[in-house]
């Protein structure tokens, strides 16, 4: 690390990206991008999965070692040949996944995490000082409870008065809402934005919410296939510039217009309860009706039953109690019961969890029909012709992009990956279509058209369940509104009426 004759200036720094290009093998994940981040500022990141984000702070921070480019901190060049190089300058990265010790409460995983502790520790004074730093932060956390024991929210706290506890000037948020309920975000970011006015901190922010950045970024860069699209000053800038830049020329799908009447109840859950894969209660007899022809959305901050809902509705788990019923039959999940009542699925994870990553597009969009004509006779003969024709008909009509059908699915992005699953799911007559965070981690033009796919199959009079973390989603495409806390719904209301401030109260259990 070349450290000039004079100290860097006090108060919050300012982290320069010059030239910045990043090749891995043939690929060139960043090229030639340069960002300039003002000392006391708060600057967003913005660009599609895959424009090169990640790598970028991670250059900065010393994860990886650009091939051409330099890192400027406080105006001057340093080499930052790892992690603790930039640690030791004054920079730090609060990243999307949680990296606190569980076990240990927040006070052992505070000073754990400095570089100076002792071989014995005198808790007495520790605690001291700890108490002392928290009087001076904008949050408080409950310095004496395990990490497993608090709320996502406190532990996102955590993380970031972590990085202030080891004094960090400079600090990288990456996707940091994505666990908060509104109330929450909008705290932890007002918070931060007061410690950025007050001069003693800069931050980038890495998201994907417009709504965050034009309410608290100062600037922002934005990335498109690891080049820079374009820079600003956000009061200059509206939601719709920035997707622009975002996506370049791509035209986005439509979304149709909310149509058509509701129907009969097609799903009902009665009393419904389900274990976790600890044993612990999960799902804690939940009721709920959703009729054709609407969009019900289950809100709900990750880790309070949705998922386990979700698989005993996709078969992939067993409920404990209550009942399922579809068209009002007793529904078990089985493979004839989802076709004889035209369900559809669109699963978390869907490379995990509705695709066979070593087998082709074309097999992965049979999977549904596979065993019946035109695509089998006698149920087992299998027509590879039928295979091929239908899935490049749906290849073109869902715009997946592959080399050809016959590529592995493990090869395509995450979008392609999501197409190709709904072009077999929404492919043919759906009555029930069940979504669970079907855009997550998905790209503007991907998320659009799912999207338009889901408000068309209630337009045409399925019943959809749509389980999502993110709530602007929810709000976008649901007639209904339910919040699911601790295994249980406890708040219902039309999503045109729905109040921000009581959804966050109820997502937080309050």
């Amino acid at each position: 690390m070349i450290i000039g004759e004079t100290p860097l200036p006090a108060g919050a720094l300012g982290v320069d990206a010059v030239a910045m290009t990043m090749r891995f093998g043939d690929f060139v994940a960043l090229d030639n991008v340069a960002l300039k981040v003002r000392p006391g500022t708060f600057h967003a990141l913005l660009g599609e999965n895959g424009a090169g984000k990640s790598t970028l702070v991670k250059c900065i921070m010393g994860y990886y070692h650009p091939t051409e480019g330099d890192v400027l901190v406080g105006g001057r060049e340093q080499a930052i040949a790892n992690p603790k190089d930039a640690h030791a300058l004054g920079l730090g990265m609060v990243y999307q996944h949680f990296t606190l010790v569980p076990a240990m409460t927040v006070a052992e995983n505070l000073v754990l995490a400095r570089d100076d502790v002792p071989a014995v520790l005198e808790w007495t004074k520790e605690k001291k000082q700890l108490a002392a730093f928290l009087a001076r932060m904008p949050f408080k956390v409950p310095l004496d409870s395990r990490v497993s024991d608090i709320s996502a929210g406190e532990r996102q706290k955590c993380e970031i008065l972590k990085q202030l506890y080891l004094k960090r000037r400079f600090l990288i948020l990456d996707e940091p809402t994505s666990v908060l309920t509104p109330g929450e975000a909008d705290e932890v970011l007002g918070m931060l934005r007061d410690m950025v006015l007050g001069g003693d901190l800069t931050i980038l922010m890495i998201t994907h919410k417009f709504r965050e950045v034009m309410a608290f970024a100062d600037e922002v860069t934005i990335l498109r296939r690891g080049k820079l699209a374009g820079h600003g000053k956000v009061a200059d800038l509206t939601p719709d510039n920035m997707a622009r830049m975002m996506i370049g020329a791509e035209e986005l799908t439509i979304q149709p217009a909310r149509v058509g009447g509701v129907g009969e109840a097609r799903l009902e859950l009665d009393k419904l309860s389900a274990l976790d894969d600890a044993g612990a209660i999960a799902v804690r007899g939940v009721s709920l009706a959703v009729r054709g022809g609407e969009i019900v959305g289950i809100a709900g901050v990750s880790g309070n039953g949705q998922r386990q809902l979700v698989e005993v509705l996709a078969g992939q788990r067993e409920a404990e109690s209550g009942e399922v019923r579809v068209a009002g039959d007793i529904y078990r999940a089985s493979r004839e019961e989802m076709r004889r009542h035209k369900m559809s699925l669109l699963p978390e994870e869907p490379l995990k969890n509705a695709c066979v990553g070593g087998m082709s597009v074309a097999d992965n969009i049979a999977f549904r029909e596979f065993d019946r004509a035109p695509f089998a006779s006698g149920g087992w003969w299998l027509n590879r012709t039928a295979f091929r024709d239908d899935a490049e008909k749906k290849i073109a009509q869902y715009k997946i992009k592959t080399r050809t059908p016959d590529t592995p699915i493990s090869a395509l992005s995450g979008g392609n990956v999501q197409r190709t699953v709904l072009a077999r799911e929404l492919g043919g007559d759906v009555e029930v279509l069940i979504a669970a965070n079907p855009c997550f981690g998905l790209d503007f033009a991907a998320v659009a058209q799912i999207h338009a796919e889901i408000m068309a199959a209630r337009n045409r009079g399925a019943a959809v369940l749509l389980v999502s973390e993110d709530l602007d989603e929810l709000l976008e495409l649901s007639d209904r509104l339910v919040v699911m806390f601790h295994g249980q719904f406890v708040y219902e209301a039309r999503a045109s009426e729905a109040d921000l401030t009581e959804i966050g109260r109820h997502m937080a259990g309050h």
